[in-house]
């Protein structure tokens, strides 16, 4: 195969991946199809299995949230973020419950 005949895509930070032929593309197939444990999922099992979470910010239309800048003692901030990823929406939860204690 010479070449100029292999075809490749590039992504956005410049790696290339070479493409199969439908030659070996073929052959992959009827192999898979051959292996009923490795039998490729049909476009309606894909649907089901593909992911429904949304990755990055929300959508415009959700509740927004305003960046703050917030002094906490050293060890009061360690222990927070020592409780895990999501620690930011706890001290949020957890402030709009004090607040449901205050009297207006």
């Amino acid at each position: 195969m010479s070449k100029s005949s292999v075809e490749t895509i590039q992504t956005r930070d410049g790696r290339k991946f070479l493409l199969n032929t439908p030659e070996e593309d073929a052959r992959v197939t009827a192999a898979a199809m051959a292996d009923p444990n490795a039998r490729p999922l049909t476009d309606a099992e894909w649907e089901a299995v593909r992911p429904r979470i949304r990755i990055g910010r929300p959508p415009c239309d959700a509740p927004r949230k305003a960046p703050v800048t917030l002094r906490l003692d050293v060890d009061v901030l360690e222990e927070l973020k020592a409780s895990g990823h999501g620690w930011q929406a706890r001290v949020n939860n957890a402030l709009r419950e004090w607040l449901k204690t205050r009297s207006a």
